[in-house]
């Protein structure tokens, strides 16, 4: 009996400890020493509230550049967000996959199969991945160019200039913010 009231003691303060003081302080750390003091980053253009930086949005039209699919609800749906836990031989998926592959080569006919980025056409465990790799935007600068009477050289420069560097050169890899991009796009109008 002494050992049950001791584990019930212990199970109660690490309770306390890690649904209370844990979460304070992580959120306290996050004020302190985060980005926009632990909040959204939000995006603007034109003085209005376009988006958050920090979660996927969904851009279907050739003259926006495209993140990775969402499995999150229809569309980047955060309060469904989650991988969709399908394995890579369940043949749903494989079929999902396949539908994606087939609707990017309508939109980027110069690319053979081959040449898809499995990124762009397998959604990220969140299903709300803000960022792509340099190398998906690149794919779709072509059809950003012809889609907005711009020359594929000056895409290509606004995406150069969208290219974020792993943190301190070493953690993590290059990527680019979707919203950030087309936002960048937008401006140079």
């Amino acid at each position: 009996m002494k050992t049950l009231f001791k584990s019930l003691k212990i199970t109660l303060v690490f309770c306390v400890f890690f649904s209370v003081f844990y979460i304070l302080i992580l959120w306290l750390f996050a004020q302190v020493a985060g980005p926009n003091k632990g909040n959204a980053e939000v995006a603007t253009l034109d003085g209005k509230v376009v988006g958050a930086a920090n979660v996927g949005q969904m851009f279907t039209k050739d003259i926006y550049f495209w993140g990775r699919p969402s499995c999150a609800g229809d569309g980047y749906d955060a309060s469904s967000s989650s991988g969709s836990n399908k394995g890579p031989t369940n043949p749903e998926y494989l079929a999902e996959v396949e539908a994606r592959i087939d609707t990017f080569l309508v939109h980027h006919p110069y690319l053979s199969r081959k040449d898809v980025p499995a990124e762009m056409v397998t959604a990220s465990a969140s299903g709300l991945d803000p960022n792509i790799t340099p190398q998906c935007a690149y794919v779709q600068v072509k059809r950003v160019a012809q889609a907005r009477g711009l020359t594929e050289n000056q895409v290509k420069e606004i995406v150069d200039q969208s290219v974020e560097k792993p943190l301190l050169g070493i953690f993590g890899t290059e990527k680019i913010n979707v919203l950030k991009l087309n936002i960048a796009l937008e401006e140079n109008k």
